[in-house]
């Protein structure tokens, strides 16, 4: 895992081609009802093109509903 800045591990979150971000590293998500997850350990998918039953996490939805990222 790559190192940030003397402070612990860096957080990375990339974009997934078509489909959902990916979180890698320490993240406290805070969804829209106040609820904290606390992203730790493997990588987290979130939802990207708002389909997911699973908000704010990725249920694949995106592969169904054939979202693009154009």
């Amino acid at each position: 895992m790559a190192e940030g800045n003397g402070a612990g591990p860096a957080v990375v979150i990339k974009v997934v081609n078509n489909g959902p971000y990916q979180v890698k590293g320490p993240v406290r998500l805070v969804d829209h009802d106040g609820e904290e997850h606390e992203l730790t350990g493997r990588a987290q998918l979130l939802c990207r093109c708002g389909n997911s039953a699973k908000k704010p996490f990725c249920d694949g939805a995106h592969v169904r509903t054939r979202f693009t990222s154009e």
